[in-house]
């Protein structure tokens, strides 16, 4: 709680207006969204409180001061569980900017920011605030509080490095330059069928983990396919799944691989290839 609260006090202290504006902007938006945490937090201890100690909700009710209206009321309001799978907030969505042959800036490829607003959309539910973020073309860039980058190891060092400490999938090209993601015990490779030498289809396979960041201490959750589509595929399967996937790993760290097939960049499926494994 000191956190905050000194935050709180340097910015009561600040001598120029608008940093000072800008400051309590921030520091507004961090209270809105742990506000919504407690709210969650709430909520699922009420229920554990009923499902784990068999405490009946006019019970609950009672011990907390609250109306048994009160804490339907709680019960059908506040966010899902699986809202933490994401932290606290606010969410920093993160997107490679590409060079592209005649064009004096860089880009965002279609399907990454297709990607991306499937994926605000599911957080925007979820009641996180949102901020898009385009890391620029060298791919060196500094994840700040709870982020999501939708971009492979080949696009970022940081990514790069995140993904090199899962233990038990790697994201690497193969021997003829292709992108291929690996069982570390060799038990297995996942490629895309874009890649494929003899019938080339509109599907793609994507990495998805929690990753430690080993230079903040923090937390990163990557999403990554082979290419820009299966990035698609894996917020399509994300989105249908969330509940289920919270369930298996909670907050802590992962991995696992999704295949999709497309018609275009709409999903027409999306599904585990590789099912999600904590590390540790």
């Amino acid at each position: 709680m000191s956190e905050p609260l000194d935050q709180f006090e340097r910015i009561r202290s600040e001598a120029d207006p608008l940093r000072q504006a800008k400051l309590a902007g921030e520091l507004i938006a961090i209270y809105q969204q742990r506000s919504v945490e407690l709210a969650r937090l709430r909520k699922e201890a009420i229920n554990r409180a009923a499902s784990e100690r068999g405490i009946s909700y006019s019970a609950i009710a009672t011990e907390l001061g609250l109306t048994r209206g009160r804490i339907t009321q709680i019960r059908q309001t506040a966010p899902p569980a699986e809202r933490a799978f994401f932290g606290v907030g606010p969410i920093t969505v993160a997107l490679p900017l590409r060079e592209a042959a005649g064009r004096a800036l860089p880009v965002i490829s279609s399907e990454d920011a297709r990607a991306a607003e499937q994926l605000t959309r599911l957080l925007t539910d979820l009641s996180f605030q949102v901020e898009q973020f385009r890391i620029p073309p060298d791919g060196s860039w500094q994840p700040r509080g709870d982020a999501v980058a939708i971009c492979g190891p080949k696009s970022s060092p940081v990514t790069a490095t995140a993904i090199s400490g899962d233990p038990l999938l790697t994201f690497e090209p193969d021997i003829s330059g292709n992108w291929t993601i690996r069982e570390r015990d060799g038990s297995r490779v996942y490629e895309s069928p874009m890649d494929g030498e003899n019938e080339r289809r509109w599907s793609d396979v994507a990495y998805v983990a929690r990753l430690p960041l080993p230079a903040s201490g923090q937390s990163l959750l990557v999403i990554a396919g082979v290419h820009a589509l299966g990035s698609v595929g894996a917020v399509d399967y994300l989105s249908r799944n969330l509940p289920d996937l919270y369930h298996q790993v909670g907050t802590r760290p992962f991995s696992m691989v999704v295949g999709s097939d497309h018609d275009g960049e709409t999903v027409t499926r999306s599904e585990l290839l590789c099912p999600p494994r904590t590390h540790g």
